[in-house]
């Protein structure tokens, strides 16, 4: 195969952006071949913009068309594990947009099919693209920065306004997107926080639910995590705070590592803290730092970046940035923040007892009111800044 048949399944705001992705030529070995969403308006855009698309109303049917090699799911959350475990199972490879799903055990789901099926499996993690949390990475898992002792991250520039929950039935709803700021902006950042500083152990969150919004979903989260080893952290995001912050911290025992306006700032001690304070003859020390300012110009290859890494994987076996399988490490978070706050802010052990977790959330769903809001989002022709990472 030299050249991958794609289709999108699901051409709203994003899926939009990535069916222009792909007809500007960009990614190289793509060819678009097919768009599919339940909505005739929008396939009606693109039978008078792209009339040599094939266009379905029903992702079965794109699947088994034979005019695809491989798919981009870009749906609502509740429906990814759904569509793509069919396409898998179809003999398509799938690129899935984030959230995996809304739950660790659909997470599982689609994971389990992957395995059985040998199909190619990736996630949209595209901010994993980015210079600085590359750079990031890399230090901690070299051991540059030793052992982890604490991180914290504030991400509350997801600033989202009454009129954004408005522009989709789905949106900001238990039934419809299951859940709020850390099922649809921080998953991004959740993903970064584990596969930079590794996965936590146990959660304590707060996610106050309508707090700036007239939603029934958490626009305000703060959680508090425990790491093996001893080492703690936080995560705080929120979707109404204007102006707001990006910020990552990461101290461990030979120095540490802010990423915040752009830059990654270094501190590095020339031997590890737990030295200098059972060897030291003095009460108060600076210690020996060596300071070092990484900036970077380059955002990343973003969406772009993962679409092409996912094709290259296909064709030549390039290994994937975001494996469609870790898609559930950043779920397992998420979840356990939406027990703790279910379960009386109670302290959540990882792995989480999925089961419990689906039991309450389908309460929570069962109460939900999908309200139709009548706005239909726009047609991107490109890649909004909002999907960028922020500093």
């Amino acid at each position: 195969m030299s050249t991958l048949r794609i289709g999108v399944i699901g051409v709203g705001n994003i899926g939009s952006a990535h069916v222009s992705c792909l007809l500007s030529g960009r990614i190289n070995g793509a060819k678009l071949t097919a768009v599919c969403d339940v909505k005739e308006a929008r396939l009606a855009y693109f039978e008078k913009s792209n009339p040599e698309l094939a266009k379905f109303s029903d992702y079965k049917e794109l699947a088994k068309s034979g005019m695809v090699d491989a798919v981009i799911v870009s749906v609502p959350h509740r429906m990814h594990a759904e569509i793509a475990s069919y396409c898998l199972k179809q003999g398509l490879h799938v690129l899935v947009e984030k959230p995996e799903d809304v739950s660790v055990s659909k997470a599982k789901e689609i994971n389990a099919t992957a395995d059985e099926c040998g199909k190619v499996f990736a996630i949209m993690f595209n901010q994993r693209t980015n210079p600085l949390f590359i750079k990031a990475r890399t230090i901690l898992k070299s051991g540059q920065l030793g052992a982890l002792k604490r991180t914290s991250w504030i991400v509350t520039n997801w600033y989202r306004t009454q009129h954004y929950y408005n522009s989709g039935d789905w949106r900001a709803t238990w039934s419809g997107e299951g859940g709020g700021v850390l099922l649809n902006q921080a998953p991004h950042n959740l993903d970064l926080w584990q596969w930079i500083c590794g996965k936590p152990c146990e959660i304590t969150a707060f996610c106050d639910e309508a707090k700036y919004h007239n939603i029934e979903v958490e626009d305000d989260v703060t959680i508090f995590a425990r790491f093996e080893g001893g080492a703690t952290g936080t995560f705080i995001t929120s979707t109404g705070e204007l102006p707001g912050t990006n910020r990552l911290e990461i101290c461990g025992d030979l120095g540490k590592i802010v990423i915040e306006n752009g830059k990654l700032k270094w501190w590095k001690l020339s031997e590890s803290e737990r030295v200098t304070c059972f060897e030291s003859n003095s009460s108060f020390v600076e210690g020996n730092v060596t300071y070092e300012e990484i900036t970077s110009d380059d955002g990343g290859s973003a969406h772009a970046g993962i679409i092409q890494n996912f094709v290259n994987c296909i064709l030549n076996g390039e290994e994937l940035i975001s494996d469609g399988r870790e898609g559930i490490n950043e779920l397992m978070i998420s979840n356990a923040a939406y027990l703790s706050q279910w379960t009386g802010n109670a302290k959540i052990s990882l792995p989480i007892d999925d089961e419990l977790f689906d039991k309450l959330l389908e309460e929570k769903a069962k109460r939900s009111e999908a309200v139709k809001k009548g706005i239909e989002p726009p047609v991107r022709t490109e890649y909004s800044e909002r999907w960028q990472v922020k500093f």
